[in-house]
């Protein structure tokens, strides 16, 4: 839920495709937590580039975010 993906993603209604902002839940993830594009050549390079890795994720989703908002805040323009 935390980065933003500025590649634009597709709507799960047909709707236009759109960029992902910060701190909003992806059009593409489901009530399960997992990608809808996954797999798919329509999801965007970054998100399978993305390795999550234990420093990333912590121990639990809450970890998971507080790490991805210090990634963010660390990369985030001047």
């Amino acid at each position: 839920m935390v980065p933003s993906i500025s590649t634009p993603i597709p709507a799960r209604d047909g709707g236009p495709a759109r960029p992902k902002p910060a701190e909003t839940r992806c059009v593409q993830l489901g009530q399960d937590g997992r990608c809808g594009l996954f797999g798919s050549p329509l999801r965007p390079a970054v998100c399978g580039s993305l390795q999550p890795s234990p420093e990333m994720c912590g121990e639990s989703a809450k970890d998971a975010v507080v790490a991805l908002r210090r990634l963010l805040r660390a990369t985030a323009p001047a």
